[in-house]
């Protein structure tokens, strides 16, 4: 047999630990503050480091082992090579069949390259096709503008902190003027609160419900393009715990490795998913809780890919979910990773080199292990 079956249990760990990275981006929703840190450089970086070995290990790793399994498996070195091959691209025509199931399903939007742009910064501006919702395109975070959604969250953040600031700046301006005017007219605190105070908070509640009723509709715009987001990242997400599993169960080292480059970029995914929600809904935790729900498909593709092997645990059936997933990383790789690792930095100041650098970690590991 291809593999140990002690490699499940690290297989399935590394699955989950790739997937749970997703709660690491949408943490940020607890931390407005962070927001405000948010760098696309090193979105961008991520994206092409994670790129970079997904890239790599495809070619020079999983293929190899298609072509090694089959040969195990009875096949002549040509046609091991030839059925492998022809599985790689199944492999391809798998994502971009899953791609185009993602589109559909979200209202067959397309990108939008650099509408926004103004002197080189991106700047977001709600975008309307007949009058209609905008659905997010496929890719990593799913938006058509990913650089001008950081910006758009880096405001909002601003403003949250400044109506925090205002709030609490309102609270000790009413208790102090409540303080002096019971010290200076000497009528009780808990009267004034009760019946003067009232019409002002009253006041208050009206300008924030009206500036609610203005927002209402970008809030369902946000709150429907952040579950697109987690939908279409999950179903995204399902090939990437597959290749982990696949990797790990053959080679647990190899599987680290491109587990941390899925977590990696798995933590932008996390933040793009529950953004949106939060910042529509106003509810923290309902936004962590959609964010984590995209990261699950992976731990659910392991399941499912331990399912077929453990029923058909052959060199062919290893060698084909090889191929396979050689495949669909690849158009993960050069069709979202690094197309949206050039919106948040379409200057190049770090993608090429993030991307190089991501293969030669994922050489250097592979020279590692065999030393």
């Amino acid at each position: 047999m291809p593999v140990a079956n002690e490699n499940v249990g690290v297989a399935f760990a590394l699955v989950t630990g790739a997937g749970a990275a997703t709660a690491v981006g949408a943490s940020v929703v607890f931390f407005p503050a962070l927001v405000k840190l948010t760098s696309k450089r090193v979105l961008a970086s991520a994206l092409g480091i994670s790129a970079g070995v997904m890239f790599y290990v495809s070619f020079v790793e999983i293929f190899n082992k298609s072509i090694l399994s089959f040969t195990d498996g009875g096949e002549t070195p040509e046609r091991a090579y030839i059925f492998s091959t022809l599985w790689f691209f199944g492999g391809v025509v798998v994502m971009l069949l899953l791609n185009l199931v993602v589109k559909v399903l979200s209202g067959g939007n397309h990108h939008h390259h650099d509408k926004d742009c103004i002197d080189g910064t991106h700047t977001r501006i709600p975008q309307k096709k007949s009058d209609q919702e905008v659905v997010a395109p496929v890719c990593v975070c799913c938006s058509s503008d990913p650089a001008g959604d950081i910006e758009e969250w880096k405001h909002r953040a601003e403003e949250e902190e400044l109506r925090h600031q205002r709030k609490d700046g309102m609270t000790l301006a009413s208790n102090n003027s409540v303080e002096k005017f019971e010290d200076n007219a000497g009528v009780n605190a808990d009267d004034f609160k009760s019946e003067d105070a009232e019409p002002v908070i009253a006041g208050t509640v009206g300008v924030i419900i009206n500036e609610d009723v203005k927002a209402e509709q970008e809030n369902k715009q946000l709150i429907r393009m952040g579950i697109n987001t987690a939908l279409a990242i999950g179903l995204h997400n399902f090939p990437e715990g597959l290749a982990t599993f696949v990797a790990a169960l053959n080679d647990p080292g190899v599987g680290a490795v491109l587990a941390i480059a899925i977590g990696i970029h798995n933590i932008p995914e996390g933040l793009c998913v529950a953004l949106p929600i939060y910042y529509a809904t106003g509810n923290r935790w309902k936004a962590f809780l959609w964010a984590c729900l995209s990261g699950v498909s992976e731990p659910i593709a392991a399941l499912l890919g331990w399912a077929v092997l453990a029923n058909s645990f052959t060199h062919q059936t290893y060698a084909i979910l090889f191929g396979l997933v050689a495949g669909m990383m690849v158009v993960i790789s050069v069709r979202e990773l690094l197309p949206t690792a050039h919106r948040y930095d379409p200057e190049d100041t770090v993608v090429t080199f993030s991307f190089i650098g991501g293969m030669a970690i994922m050489a250097l590991s592979l020279v590692l292990f065999l030393v």
